[in-house]
C-alpha cells in the first residue's frame, strides 16, 4: 500500500508525507472495521486507498487549509462558541443563492453551525422531506447545482459557519440508479437490496420488526411488480433499503463522504443509521456491526478530510445511544456527535407535568460519553416528537410509563383539560398506544393559544416557556441545534394541509416557510418575536462567554430539594457551572447550600450578568433559570 501511495505523489514529497501520515494514523481503525464486517473481501483496503488518493488530489487548497486547523484544534466542534441552525433550504430563502444572501442573519444570530435539510436530489412527489435520495451527488434541482451548494460553504467558511448534511445510510429512492438497475435484473445491483422471490423470508423477519410508519407504510416489505421480488421498505414503498453487508455499498458511500466534503461539507447527520444492519430475530435496529461500518467510513473521512465530523441520528434508548458515541472497542472511533432525543422529550415533559424528578432519574442513567464526542440537542427539530418515556424510569418516580406517555400525547394535542399546548397527533398505532405529536415549539408551549385569546400573562408565561426550554438545552453542553424561526416565536403552519405532497404528513406543521417580516421586527421589543429574538441572543452570548459549557465536560443531575426545580451542575477547571431552571409559572425556591456547598455564596449569573450573594434561599421567579458560576475577579486569579 505505500507503495500505491509514493507513486500518487511523483512530485510532491510533502503532500504525500501529510498523506500517508494520516493513513497510517487511521489504518487499524479502517481495517479492524473492515475485517470485523467484510471478512471475504481482502482486497476492500486496496479499492478504498484507490478512492481516497483520488479525492485526496481533487480537494481544493482551501479545505486542505482547513484540515490543517482543525487538526491542531480537534475539539472545534466542542466549544462552547459553537451554535448551531437547522433549516430547510427553500423555506428559508427559496434556494441555496438565498441562504447565501441571508448569511448575516445567521452571522447575527451567533451561528456556527448550519443543517441545512436535505437537499440531495430526492425522488418527484412524495420523498418523506427528502430523505427518499434519488442521486446523491446532485443537488435538487429547484435548489440550485452541486457548484452553488460549492459556492455556499466557500462563503459559510468565511463566517467561519460549518455546513451539516444528511446522508441517508439506511435506503435510497426506488428511482435511484442503483434501484432502477436491480429492477431491470443486474445481479450486482440487487445484491445492494435485500430482494426475495416470496414472503417466505420476509414473514420471518416480520416477527419481530417494528412498524415505523403504520398509517401510510405498514410492514417493512414492498412486493415490487418490474422486479418481481418483495424488496425490504422499512420507512415507505418508495425506499429501498440497502444491503450493507454488500462491501461494493461501502465503497459507493464511501465515495459519496469524499465527493460532498470536497464540496464543503463538514458535518455529515448519518440519517436512519441505526436500521443499518439487518439480523434475523431482532429488530433489526443497533446491530453492532453498524458501529464497525461507521468506524470504517470515519477513518476513510479522517484519511482524506480530516475537517470532516460524524453525527449520528439515532433516536434510539440510552442503553443503545452510546454506542453510536463509540463504547468499547470503538471507544471515541465512531459518530463524533449525537442527539440527545431525551433531554428534548423530557423538557417537554416537565413543561406539561411542572415536576422535575422523572427528567432526574431520566438525564442521570445516562453513562459518560467519550471525551472527544458532544450531544446535540435541541428544544424542537424537524421530526415528530416521540415519548420515549422507559417504564422503568416512570416506575421509580411513582408514575406508570403507559400512562405517562398517554398524558402527554393527550396535552400537547391539546386534550388534556387546562393544558396551554396546541399540537397534532402523528402516527396514532392503537396496537401499541404509540401517539407521537407535531407542533412548532412555541404553538407546543402555549402562544398560539394565548394569542388567540388576548391573554398577555399566558403569552408571557409562553415565551418565558421557550426560553427556559432553550436555556436547558443552550446550557447543557455540546452542540445546542435552533430551529428555524424558533428564535423568532413562531407558530404551526396549518398550510401545509393545501400542498399535495405535505398533506399526508402533518409533520410539515412545524416546518413553516420563514417570516421575514417577522425577522425584521427581531428589534422591536413591543412584539412577540422582537422579545423572543432578544430573549435568544441572550442566551446565546451567555454560552458562547461560559468556558463551562465546552463539550468535554459532562452536566451532572443534582438532586432538587424542590421537585420543580431542574439543577444541573458541570464541574470544570475554573469552578463549578450551577444551572437551576423553574419549570412551573409560580415562583419557586432552592436552598442557599445548594450553591454554598458548591463554593458560590456569592456567585456571577451569566444570563442576567448580576453578581449575586447567595442568602438562605434562591428565588426563581416563574420559569426562571440561573447559570451561577464564580464572579469574574474569582475567574480571573485561577
Amino acid at each position: 500500500m505505500l507503495d500505491l501511495i509514493r507513486e500518487a505523489f511523483p512530485d510532491d514529497d510533502r503532500d504525500m508525507e501529510a498523506f500517508q501520515l494520516r493513513f497510517e494514523r487511521y489504518e487499524r481503525q479502517l481495517t479492524e472495521g473492515l475485517r470485523s464486517v467484510y471478512p471475504d473481501a481482502p482486497d476492500l483496503v486496496m479499492r478504498l486507498l484507490e478512492v481516497m488518493l483520488l479525492a485526496h488530489h481533487e480537494r481544493p487548497a482551501d479545505l486542505r487549509r482547513l484540515d490543517a486547523r482543525r487538526l491542531l484544534s480537534p475539539d472545534w466542534f466542542q466549544q462552547e462558541s459553537m451554535i448551531g441552525y437547522v433549516c430547510y433550504a427553500d423555506r428559508f430563502a427559496g434556494d441555496l443563492a438565498g441562504v447565501e444572501a441571508h448569511v448575516p442573519y445567521l452571522e447575527e444570530l451567533g451561528t456556527r453551525y448550519l443543517h441545512l435539510m436535505p437537499l440531495l436530489r430526492p425522488r418527484a412527489g412524495e420523498n418523506d422531506g427528502g430523505y427518499a435520495v434519488a442521486d446523491y451527488r446532485e443537488v435538487r434541482e429547484d435548489l440550485g447545482t452541486m457548484r452553488d451548494l460549492a459556492s455556499l460553504t466557500r462563503r459559510l467558511r468565511q463566517s467561519d459557519i460549518s455546513v451539516c448534511l444528511d446522508l441517508v445510510l439506511n435506503h435510497v429512492a426506488r428511482e435511484h440508479d442503483w434501484a432502477e438497475r436491480a429492477r431491470a435484473g443486474d445481479p450486482k445491483y440487487r445484491a445492494y437490496f435485500h430482494m426475495y422471490d416470496d414472503r417466505t423470508v420476509p414473514d420471518q423477519y416480520e416477527r419481530t420488526l417494528p412498524e415505523i410508519f403504520p398509517d401510510f407504510a405498514p410492514g417493512n416489505f414492498t412486493w415490487d411488480a418490474a422486479s418481481g421480488q418483495w424488496v425490504w421498505t422499512t420507512f415507505n414503498s418508495y425506499q429501498w433499503d440497502l444491503n450493507w453487508s454488500n462491501p461494493d455499498v461501502f465503497v459507493e458511500f464511501a465515495e459519496i463522504i469524499l465527493f460532498l466534503a470536497n464540496r464543503g461539507v463538514d458535518i455529515f447527520r448519518l440519517d436512519a443509521i441505526a436500521f443499518m444492519w439487518k439480523r434475523m430475530g431482532t429488530n433489526c435496529q443497533n446491530q453492532p456491526e453498524v458501529h464497525a461500518i461507521t468506524q470504517a467510513l470515519r477513518a476513510v473521512a479522517r484519511i482524506v478530510a480530516p475537517a470532516v465530523v460524524f453525527k449520528a441520528e439515532a433516536i434510539v434508548s440510552p442503553e443503545d445511544l452510546l454506542f453510536y458515541l463509540g463504547r468499547g472497542a470503538h471507544h471515541g472511533k465512531v459518530s463524533d456527535l449525537a442527539y440527545h432525543n431525551s433531554l428534548m422529550v423530557q423538557i417537554w415533559s416537565s413543561f406539561a407535568s411542572r415536576d422535575v424528578r422523572l427528567m432526574e432519574r431520566a438525564l442521570s442513567a445516562f453513562p459518560n460519553k467519550p471525551t472527544n464526542t458532544a450531544w446535540g440537542m435541541y428544544l424542537r427539530c424537524h421530526d415528530d416528537i416521540g415519548w420515549a418515556i422507559s417504564d422503568a424510569d416512570a416506575a421509580s418516580v411513582g408514575l406508570s410509563g403507559e400512562a405517562h406517555r398517554r398524558f402527554l400525547s393527550d396535552f400537547y394535542a391539546g386534550e388534556f383539560p387546562g393544558s396551554f399546548a396546541r399540537g397534532l397527533v402523528f402516527q396514532h398505532n392503537p396496537r401499541t398506544g404509540d401517539r407521537r405529536i407535531s407542533g412548532s415549539g412555541a404553538s407546543l408551549a402555549g402562544l398560539e393559544v394565548a394569542l388567540e385569546r388576548g391573554d398577555a400573562r399566558e403569552v408571557d408565561l409562553a415565551l418565558q416557556r421557550l426560553l427556559l426550554g432553550h436555556a436547558v438545552v443552550l446550557g447543557f453542553g455540546g452542540v445546542p441545534l435552533l430551529y428555524m424561526g424558533d428564535e423568532l416565536a413562531m407558530l404551526n403552519d396549518y398550510g401545509f394541509e393545501h400542498e399535495p405532497t405535505h398533506a399526508g404528513d402533518n409533520r410539515w406543521v412545524h416546518r413553516p416557510r420563514m417570516n421575514w417580516e417577522r425577522a425584521r421586527r427581531r428589534h422591536d421589543p413591543t412584539t412577540v418575536e422582537g422579545l423572543m429574538y432578544a430573549g435568544v441572543r441572550n442566551l446565546i452570548r451567555a454560552r458562547t462567554q461560559t468556558p463551562h459549557l465546552h463539550a468535554t465536560v459532562e452536566s451532572r443531575v443534582v438532586e432538587s430539594p424542590n421537585p420543580h426545580v431542574l439543577v444541573l451542575e458541570r464541574p470544570h477547571p475554573l469552578g463549578p457551572l450551577l444551572c437551576a431552571y423553574n419549570f412551573s409559572e409560580v415562583e419557586q425556591t432552592l436552598p442557599g447550600w445548594v450553591a454554598h456547598t458548591r463554593g458560590l455564596g456569592v456567585a456571577l449569573d451569566r444570563l442576567s450578568e448580576r453578581t449575586l450573594t447567595v442568602e438562605e434561599t434562591l428565588v426563581l421567579p416563574p420559569y426562571g433559570r440561573l447559570w451561577l458560576t464564580a464572579p469574574e475577579d474569582a475567574l480571573s486569579r485561577w
